[in-house]
């Protein structure tokens, strides 16, 4: 008998078996390439996280330990693959002599390194020019010392009297310099500021000849660790930060540890929590619809499996063995449909990432894989076998011979539940994007991170809550809006208009489910899309703050370049050079940046956006800096903190060109500025360049923006670093991008909505078409009977195509409300995402116009398809059935 009923089910009910299984592979997919997924993305941010950093713990011994001990302490602990001695000195200057002019610095540092230092750390130091070992000279310190290979250099050093002379071998670029000269068991807030402007890289014999065995040096051990670490951040970082410990707990207090990987694990944690969150906000909701997909192309054939038990009951079937039928259609719809998805997932893999795996361990992966597959038999279950066995306990024999249809309200309609989900999606919403709220807290330093998960709950609500009130609102359309339903379906049924409506009335039901259903699906599309445009333009926008411009020319401290040196940065590719001053200004006693702008020209070099300020437009602030120049843009912070209005003076006081002395300067505040090319992204100002020259008695630029058209960056800053060489430093934003770019940004976001837009276009057409397509397979007994009564096939086809365009229509619509809500709400609440925060939304019109063309593609051919059934002869349907 098992063996009949399958054979049976494959020959009469192949659509609806394989529209079910395709239901289960989707969820299936779904889950397991996101899952499998975001393991990879774990594990690509720890090794990222652990290429990021050149040297990985600074251990810095302490006042009167023996180094030789700590040393010897350090190579002994588990997982150190080598550990070198490093000698830091502070020098009070150094001095050159280039063509008759000599040059004099400021306090600067003097490191010792050891023979083969570049081979164990090859990213902390990056070669300019000249020899790679030897003396070498920082980039900054060589342009401001007019020096370069095969000069000579004076240092003052400490223990030592007189200038000592050392011969350059190289100029070189110190990438992590913030790192190797931090105050090492200093908390964030108490580290410098910047790295010295001055650096000198000695090798350590000659250090320690030059300063006779000083003991005011500082020796540090710089250390690679060898240890596997786990693949999630947030293990890593426990990791590393628990070794560390472990050695100065060891070294009873004679060494203290700068741990740089831990900082970089604890940065890609984070990030790690936030992509797991992503997960959660836009994966989840896809295998939820697929899940629902299934349960509503199962439930177009409830009317179907509800005769076919009662046949069997009447054939003496017990409900045990009529039971096991039921169980055996969900076991192949599960196992297929199972098996199926998880094909489809190792495809997507393959063809996406290059793996089946999707760059997960083979351990991980197999378990997202065996956890999807187990939850696609579950949904199978609840799907197909569930209802089967409720009907065979609720519904009688006689039942079956009934035609009457409900006709009361579901219940959640009686108690008004969608308006309680949408109310409390809104509460949750105003208490979740707060300004003190935070989705993730991550507390430097402190192995634990924990995530606000009650903040899914507004999403959550919104998508359940208006779903129902769509299902609400089509429900009234189709059943007190027969009239204007008559009228539109007039063109296609002609004297059936009436009839149309009623028919559409009747069955507005499982018309008003197949709105919904199809709406979801584009609301899930348009989320998912527009949340991951909206990313990626703020990660633009966010390198362009950074950079400046497309190319930027920063002019070393203390350097006197004037505005003309702009011309001599015109280079093919380049289509506007635009001078930018940076001074330092007190206003009290804080210590903030300075930015001399020219009104009238800025706007050409780099985009400035209207919520870079508040209180005007950028046009409106840059004219009011024009025509009164001691205008002044102030930030949000500074006003606040010295309760600033409109029109107020605001003295500045800004170092004297000439006497070297701090002047105040008044100016007027006349706006506020949030954001700024190269600005930090704290408290700064922003001022007229003519009236700061004018009052400094100096138009010394700090930097040039330079404008390429958005392209060709890279080849207009090579041409520049050719001709400047290294009197100035160069950037370009595709330099930039990566500097500024999170894992998150640069490797998971992408790969997860690359995932995820390519199943919502499936589900869409899936929930556009296979239910439409089973609802009008369901029906051929009535369009037999309409058949009989006299209806032509055009009145046949016009009643298919009415219904097929009120689906698409009240899906479509439906759909592009609750997605625009839902997106609006994604952004706000995942602001820690963006940086920085979006004024508008980013609309991707092709992806949406694909996925809408999707669509109605496949709700068009399920109507044909329907069509093309109905022209069957009406006897021979009749009998069939």
């Amino acid at each position: 008998m098992i063996t009949s009923w399958a054979g049976g089910l494959a020959r009469h009910r192949t659509g609806r078996l394989l529209a079910a299984m395709g239901g289960i592979a989707l969820a299936v997919a779904l889950v397991a390439a996101l899952g499998s997924f975001l393991t990879a993305s774990k594990a690509t941010m720890t090794q990222r996280a652990v290429r990021s950093v050149a040297v990985d713990w600074q251990v810095e011994v302490q006042p009167g330990a023996d180094p030789n001990a700590a040393l010897s302490l350090v190579r002994k602990t588990p997982g150190v693959r080598s550990a070198v001695p490093v000698s830091l000195a502070h020098s009070s200057g150094f001095t050159a002599t280039e063509q008759g002019s000599t040059q004099t610095t400021g306090p600067g540092m003097v490191l010792g390194l050891p023979d083969g230092y570049q081979t164990l750390f090859p990213g902390e130091i990056r070669t300019l020019t000249g020899r790679p070992t030897g003396v070498l000279l920082a980039q900054q310190t060589a342009s401001n010392l007019h020096a370069a290979p095969g000069s000579t250099v004076g240092i003052r050093l400490p223990g030592t009297t007189g200038v000592r002379q050392v011969r350059v071998d190289g100029v070189i670029d110190l990438p992590q310099a913030d790192s190797l000269f931090q105050k090492v068991g200093a908390p964030a807030q108490s580290q410098p500021t910047a790295p010295p402007d001055n650096v000198l890289l000695l090798p350590a014999a000659q250090l320690a000849s030059l300063t006779g065995g000083a003991t005011s040096l500082t020796t540090q051990i710089h250390v690679a660790r060898g240890a596997a670490l786990p693949h999630d951040p947030a293990a890593a970082f426990t990791s590393v930060t628990r070794a560390a410990h472990n050695l100065e707990a060891r070294g009873t207090g004679s060494v203290l540890v700068g741990d740089n990987l831990g900082a970089a694990l604890d940065s890609a944690r984070q990030d790690a929590l936030y992509a797991q969150i992503l997960f959660l906000f836009l994966g989840v909701p896809g295998a939820v619809l697929a899940a629902s997909l299934t349960a509503a192309v199962a439930g177009a054939g409830g009317e179907r499996r509800r005769q076919e038990q009662a046949l069997l009951r009447l054939r003496g079937l017990r409900p045990r063995q009529i039971v096991s039928l039921a169980g055996l259609e969900a076991a192949l719809v599960g196992v297929v449909g199972g098996l199926a998805g998880l094909g489809l997932a190792a495809l997507t893999g393959r063809l996406a990432f290059g793996a089946a795996s999707f760059g997960a361990s083979a351990g991980t992966w197999i378990v997202w894989y065996a956890a999807a597959f187990v939850l696609g038999a579950a949904v199978a279950a609840g799907a197909v076998l569930v209802p089967a066995v409720r009907d065979l306990r609720t519904v009688t024999v006689a039942d079956t011979r009934r035609t009457a249809h409900r006709t009361g309200s579901p219940w959640w309609m009686r108690t008004g539940l969608d308006f309680m989900l949408l109310a409390g999606s809104w509460l949750v919403f105003r208490a979740s994007s707060g300004n003190q709220y935070a989705l993730v807290l991550a507390p430097e330093g402190v192995p634990n991170i924990s995530v606000s998960y009650w903040a899914f709950l507004g999403p959550a609500l919104l998508w359940t809550g208006a779903a129902l009130l769509l299902w609400r609102l089509t429900l009234l359309a189709l059943t007190r809006g027969r009239p204007v339903l008559a009228r539109l379906a007039r063109p296609l049924t002609s004297a059936l208009a009436g009839t149309t409506a009623a028919v559409l009335a009747r069955r507005s039901r499982p018309l008003a489910r197949s709105i919904v259903l199809l709406a979801l699906a584009v609301s899930f599309a348009v989320s998912t899309s527009v949340f991951n445009s909206t990313y990626q333009q703020q990660a633009e926008v966010d390198a362009r703050l950074t950079n400046g411009a497309d190319v930027t020319v920063t002019e070393p401290p203390g350097a006197q370049t004037p505005p003309g040196a702009a011309a001599s940065l015109t280079v093919p590719g380049a289509r506007h050079v635009e001078p930018l001053q940076h001074r330092f200004a007190y206003v009290g006693s804080d210590l903030q940046d300075l930015y001399g702008v020219r009104p009238d020209s800025i706007a050409s070099a780099t985009s400035l956006q209207d919520a870079y300020f508040s209180g005007g437009t950028v046009r409106q602030l840059m004219r009011r800096l024009a025509q009164r120049p001691d205008n002044l843009l102030v930030s949000a912070e500074t006003v606040s903190d010295f309760q600033l209005s409109l029109g107020d003076t605001v003295n500045l006081r800004i170092q004297d060109a000439k006497t070297k002395a701090l002047r105040t300067v008044p100016f007027h505040y006349a706006g506020i500025v949030k954001e700024f090319p190269t600005a930090p992204k704290d408290s700064f100002f922003v001022a007229n360049a003519s009236y700061i020259a004018k009052a400094t008695g100096s138009d010394a630029v700090g930097a040039f923006l330079i404008d390429t058209g958005g392209t060709h960056q890279k080849a207009v800053a090579a041409q520049l670093r050719k001709r400047l060489g290294t009197q100035a430093t160069i950037t370009d934003l595709t330099q930039t991008r990566g500097t500024v770019g999170t894992s998150l940004t640069s490797v998971d976001l992408a790969g997860l909505t690359r995932i995820e837009l390519a199943f919502a276009i499936l589900l869409a057409a899936g929930a556009g078409g296979l239910v439409l397509a089973l609802g009008l397979a369901e029906r051929r007994r009535t369009f037999a009977i309409t058949t009989v009564l006299g209806a032509t096939h055009r009145h046949l086809r016009g009643m298919v195509l009415t219904e097929a365009v009120v689906l698409t229509a009240g899906g479509l619509a439906g759909g592009a409300l609750i997605g625009w809500a839902l997106s609006e709400m994604l952004v706000k609440v995942l602001t820690g995402v963006f940086d920085p925060p979006p004024a508008a939304l980013a609309v991707p019109g092709g992806y949406l116009t694909l996925t809408a063309a999707a669509a109605v593609a496949a709700v068009l051919a399920a109507a044909l398809n329907g069509v093309r059934q109905a022209r069957r002869p009406a006897v021979e349907e009749l009998r069939d059935l």
